[in-house]
């Protein structure tokens, strides 16, 4: 008889419903056993999404930890409570799904090595990309030597500029104590990439960057803190009414779905409950005005180098620019392979040959909803690694690496650039 695991999930946000939701789907594998969160919104909401009963819910975190409740916990809350949570829950017992970033400190993220090693449990890290099929193409290209050895990678993250806007500068406004450096809040995923595909740790890196934009000085005369007050509110593209409200009539005015649903949290959304959501909230607040600027640790571009072990260098620029997407080009001795998301495809370019195309929608006929399938995909390789039948390729010891590439880049950052060790 096929074995079905029962689920705890700590933090009801948009991350821990959605993988509620993946398991959920998953009925014979996974059965959601209890759910917690500070926000009794964010609570009434997954209740409804999940069709969950009462006794399963939680406001309280010492009243859900009272006892043990389920085999495996998914950890999706602030991130600065990640490391203390996930300790918690492996001396009682559970098994751990759990989002990134974990940490922006060396001191936690061995503390948690220590716990894993001594506890024996396992911990998946949400690091969903690994399993989108277009970069899992990537990885297959790498072995079987379709560039030859990897030489260099060059690596962009596009952070569309109103995702900026929402998740960098209003979001992070109410954050900023919680909150890791955006080159770990943003781009977890590039650097577990770029990694990844090296095939070697890193050894040193450096970097650069700053808050160019999102500065009180610059914002506009005569505009106001709120954007729904502002004489700019028509023509500022950061303007929360284009974005929540001209944006969710543009996509169609969907049900339920990022970003407007960080909005609202009714289903179905409304453009009432959209205004009123921009009104009473951060998310209507002057992008200029929010005060981030305060925190030293974010961010709207960066720009990190990276040398590793083997001999591969690589660059990852994060700049928030007019469309998401990220792109990764990798160079080698025989040839190069380029994956760009905005575009969905990859090019493979052997010397001397005529370039190939591998278009996304050949590799994914189920969509690219989520990560580009790699959510969904990332809870069925759970079920494996729950099971003992697959190997766990997004690890804490494996994802541990790229968190540490990190750290040290922000540690470069704040030195003016300066060359830093990853593992002192």
């Amino acid at each position: 008889m096929k074995k079905r695991f029962s689920v705890a999930i700590l933090g009801a946000g948009a991350r821990g419903s959605m993988y509620g939701q993946e398991m959920q789907r998953l009925g014979d594998c996974y059965e959601i056993a209890a759910v917690c969160d500070i926000n009794p919104k964010q609570l009434e909401k997954i209740q409804g999404l999940l069709g969950l009963s009462e006794e399963k819910l939680f406001s309280d975190e010492e009243a859900f930890f009272a006892k043990k409740r389920a085999d495996v916990m998914v950890i999706a809350t602030f991130d600065k409570e990640h490391v203390r949570q996930s300790i918690r829950a492996m001396k009682q017992g559970y098994d751990i799904l759990l989002e990134k970033p974990i940490s922006d400190s060396r001191e936690e993220i061995a503390e948690l090595l220590k716990v894993q090693k001594e506890t024996g449990k396992s911990v998946t890290v949400c690091h969903e990309l690994r399993y989108g099929p277009a970069f899992e193409k990537v990885t297959e290209l790498l072995r079987e030597g379709a560039a030859g050895d990897i030489v260099a990678i060059d690596a962009m993250e596009r952070v569309a500029y109103w995702h900026q806007a929402q998740a960098y500068v209003r979001i992070q406004s109410q954050v900023n104590d919680i909150a890791h450096p955006t080159i770990l809040a943003k781009c977890s995923h590039d650097l577990d990439l770029v990694q990844h595909y090296a095939g070697a740790e890193c050894d040193t890196v450096s970097s650069i960057g700053g808050l160019t934009l999102f500065r009180r000085e610059n914002a506009p005369k005569d505009s106001t803190e709120q954007c729904v007050d502002c004489p700019h509110a028509e023509s500022c593209p950061y303007s929360a009414k284009r974005i929540y409200i001209d944006g969710w009539k543009k996509a169609g005015c969907p049900e339920f779905v990022w970003p407007y649903n960080k909005v609202s949290l009714k289903k179905p959304n409304t453009e009432e409950d959209l205004y009123n959501g921009i009104c009473s909230s951060h998310f209507g607040r002057c992008v200029f005005r929010c005060g981030v600027e305060e925190n030293k640790h974010v961010v709207d571009h960066q720009l990190v180098q990276m040398n590793f072990k083997n001999g591969v260098t690589a660059t990852l620029k994060m700049v928030f620019a007019g469309e998401l997407g990220r792109r990764i080009n990798i160079f080698g001795t025989y040839g190069e392979i380029l994956l760009d998301e905005r575009e969905e495809r990859i090019e493979i370019l052997r010397y001397g040959e005529e370039k190939r195309i591998i278009e996304f929608k050949r590799l994914n006929e189920g969509g690219h909803d989520g990560h580009g399938g790699g959510d969904a995909r990332l809870v069925r390789h759970l079920y494996s690694v729950l099971t003992g039948s697959g190997e766990n390729r997004t690890s804490l010891k494996e994802s541990v690496e790229c968190h540490l590439m990190g750290i040290s880049a922000e540690e470069s950052r704040l030195c003016g650039g300066a060359l830093t060790k990853v593992h002192k």
